[in-house]
């Protein structure tokens, strides 16, 4: 059987678009001789549609593209993620072939951690599984966390006599996702002992980006193809059905125990014979469901006007090597900076530069994203701005090919704390004078955003989130924060495979520049020492006794703690920004601004 994974990038919303994106992947894999197109999860509305699910009229039109999108397939069955309704809202998906939805399955078990929402919008699926023969094989359809569960629908599919699963998936980036992914598809396709065809979203939609890496695996757990990472691709591979009946004669596991599944045959002859059957109405509850009748014909999937007797040339799988993890999470930002800013209606960006590592690589990632010409740099140097941050940041401006003008700050700080002063009388310098620096660039970024329709990208990385080392209403305003989930040592693995940003600096020791001789490690611990505690009780959600237990000093574990939960209302205010970690502020990580727990 010749099957097309078609991760493919949807817009949330899009409705009309997203079914054009579809029948476009769809006619590439027609054009391959496919059977069998499978699209990612929800590829009608995006994914996640949240609380646009709210709108009757939203999910009316969804329903309205799905019938436009299924009135335009042919001989190639294709399954496509909707929202379906009736008495209630399904994460559903639709198999679609010869100019109609041929069958619908509802997504049993809804995530609720993390990033998803799922049962807040949705119910679980309950009716019985059917299995679609399709070419004269028996295909079992799942959605995202169905398959991952090990005695979820796809076990009950398999023992019901499926050859091969299809899993429509969703399912988020973060660093080291992929290997964790490869893993469980394996464990379940071993153990349901038929070929698994795993088909993920490509693109980013406001914090996650979807990587795509599309997977078949075969009834023994290995792998047979791998789609490419963070870009829309139709892979096509040809599935042997034919060891799945010899291995479930020798492992139990996958031996056909439960009852047979109802089946729907997928033909040109079933579909339109059962659209000329009168269908017959069962009552469930108050509510009539239409039934039609099942037509038993040949497991044929016909091919034009004649039935396909002679299979095409056999496509060799492609197996994408992974990328490594350094080039990994700099394609997660680059995709998700691209998607947020074009999908939002924008074209350039700007950006502050000040010589430092963290907005040299926004920068560097802005241009991968969308191109050095859509790129706008400001030097904004005051007072206390060295000669080498300014030559520094010329340097990355030129050298990655931007357009760059330099604002001096100057005369506005020095009017500012003139009329400041009055209220200021009798109180030494600190961090009010300080941030007033921030401030005036965030308002000069802003102003420029406001004049050329320009987003602002804000620089600030995790680490400095983390412990509140950002200014509110200066290095935090923005349209979206590139680096906002990448710690401070990653940012430097990161930045140093960038042939654009100068050596110098690299290896110069951060800093604010907002006072004399100012560096990062006066305020906090070195990046090193504070990444890994942040790491743990950020991402790690241990509490302070927990990190003592693990070894980490007491004192550093609570001047760190203080500082992170003293910065929760900051990060509040903060702008999205790209999840690449298992715990990204933001809807990953939810807690109380006003909390008084200090465990």
């Amino acid at each position: 059987m010749r099957v097309a994974a078609c991760q493919i990038n949807v817009v949330v919303g899009d409705l009309e678009g997203n079914v054009e994106r579809v029948l476009t992947a769809l006619e590439r894999a027609e054009g391959a001789g496919a059977d069998l197109a499978v699209f990612p999860e929800l590829s009608i509305t995006g994914y996640p549609p949240e609380d646009l699910l709210l709108k009757p009229g939203f999910v009316n039109d969804n329903l309205v593209a799905l019938e436009k999108l299924a009135s335009r397939t042919g001989r190639c069955a294709a399954v496509v993620g909707f929202v379906d309704a009736s008495r209630d809202l399904y994460n559903a998906a639709a198999v679609c072939a010869f100019g109609a939805v041929q069958g619908v399955y509802r997504k049993r078990l809804l995530p609720n951690y993390a990033v998803f929402d799922e049962q807040r919008y949705f119910a679980p699926g309950a009716e019985r599984l059917t299995l679609y023969v399709i070419g004269g094989v028996r295909v079992g359809v799942t959605i995202c966390e169905d398959a991952w569960a090990p005695t979820g629908p796809l076990a009950d599919q398999a023992a019901g006599g499926a050859e091969l699963v299809v899993n429509l998936s969703a399912s988020p980036y973060y660093a080291g996702r992929l290997p964790e992914r490869e893993r469980m598809l394996a464990t379940r396709a071993s153990d349901a002992s038929c070929t698994l065809l795993y088909v993920n979203s490509v693109g980013g939609q406001d914090e996650l980006v979807f990587d795509g890496a599309s997977l078949v695996v075969g009834p023994e757990g290995q792998l047979v193809a791998r789609g490419p990472q963070f870009v829309e691709d139709v892979v096509v591979v040809d599935v042997d059905v034919r060891p799945v009946f010899r291995k479930r004669l020798l492992d139990p596991r996958g031996r056909a125990v439960a009852p047979p599944l109802s089946e729907v045959v997928i033909t040109a002859a079933a579909a339109e014979r059962a659209a000329a059957v009168e269908p017959a109405v069962v009552e469930r509850g108050a509510e009539p469901v239409v039934v039609v009748p099942p037509v038993v014909e040949p497991a044929v999937v016909e091919r034009g006007a004649e039935a396909a007797a002679v299979e095409p040339a056999v496509v060799e799988p492609a197996v994408v090597e992974p990328l490594d993890p350094v080039r990994e999470v700099w394609d997660a930002l680059v995709l998700g900076t691209r998607d947020y800013v074009r999908k939002n209606g924008f074209t350039d960006v700007v950006i502050g530069l000040s010589g430092g590592v963290d907005s040299s690589l926004v920068a560097a990632l802005a241009v991968d994203a969308l191109g050095a010409e859509h790129v706008h740099g400001v030097l904004m140097p005051s007072r206390f701005s060295s000669v080498g941050s300014v030559a520094d940041a010329r340097a990355v401006a030129e050298g990655l090919g931007i357009e760059h003008r330099a604002i001096e700050i100057e005369p506005i700080h020095a009017a500012a704390l003139g009329q400041l002063a009055p209220s200021f009388a009798g109180r030494g310098e600190d961090l009010a004078e300080e941030n007033v620096q921030a401030r005036i660039r965030g308002m000069l970024l802003m102003a420029l955003s406001n004049k050329f329709g320009w987003m602002v990208l804000a620089t600030g990385n995790k680490s400095e989130m983390a412990a509140g080392f950002s200014t509110l209403y200066g290095d935090l305003a923005g349209g979206f924060a590139v680096i906002k989930d990448v710690p401070k040592t990653l940012v430097y693995a990161l930045a140093h495979s960038c042939p654009a940003i100068p050596e110098a600096v690299l290896t110069k020791p951060p800093s604010a520049e907002l006072r004399p001789d100012q560096r990062d490690d006066q305020s906090l611990p070195p990046y090193e020492v504070l990444d890994p505690v942040l790491a743990a009780y950020v991402e790690g959600d241990a509490t302070a006794a927990d990190l003592e237990r693990a070894g980490f000093d007491r004192d550093l574990v609570r001047r760190v703690v203080a500082m992170v939960d003293r910065a929760e209302y900051k990060r509040r205010q903060a702008p999205p920004g790209v999840r690449v970690t298992p715990k990204a502020f933001g809807k990953d990580r939810r807690l109380p601004i006003t909390n008084r727990y200090r465990g």
